[in-house]
């Protein structure tokens, strides 16, 4: 891999992890667990139609672990790795029936899945199908969030005029 792609991607690494840190700082917006906007994936839902499979695992992955890190919340890294997998397998697929004028139609995929998997690791994890109760609280406020993280990504992509790269 090149240098200017090496560099590319650590800097979108970069800019999801200050997103992701700054979404930290902002109170929750209901008090049940794994519901929050996910502001990085903006970067992710950007990535997922930019780059290659192989460099947007690269980038998600590395802003995974490093999320866990700078929040102090490793057990978190778990829910996170199941969700994002998952998420990225759909988000990689579908990107190929969706154009991107569409891409918040990926990202709300995206999030439903992000979510599922998430369930699926608590389960495993808790050892306990309790967690299944919140699924359909996740996946409405999923969603929501979803699109707008996706409707944020396609501004982006608008205003950055890099459409016309892609």
């Amino acid at each position: 891999m090149k240098a200017h792609k090496i560099s590319e991607l650590a800097l979108l690494t970069a800019l999801a992890l200050i997103i992701f840190v700054i979404e930290l700082q902002l109170p929750d917006l209901i008090p049940i667990p794994g519901v929050k906007l996910g502001l990085a994936n903006i970067i992710t839902v950007y990535a997922v139609y930019r780059y290659k499979a192989r460099e947007v695992v690269m980038v998600v992955s590395a802003r995974i672990i490093l999320a866990a890190f700078f929040a102090s919340r490793i057990m978190a890294l778990l829910y996170s790795a199941a969700g994002a997998a998952l998420c990225l397998t759909g988000m990689l697929l579908i990107k190929r029936i969706i154009p991107m004028k569409y891409i918040w139609l990926s990202s709300v995929v995206g999030a439903v899945l992000h979510n599922t998997g998430q369930i699926i690791a608590a389960v495993a994890i808790l050892r306990s199908f309790a967690v299944v109760t919140f699924y359909p609280v996740l996946i409405i406020s999923g969603c929501i969030a979803g699109a707008f993280t996706g409707l944020c990504a396609q501004l982006l992509i608008k205003r950055s005029r890099l459409e016309k790269i892609v």
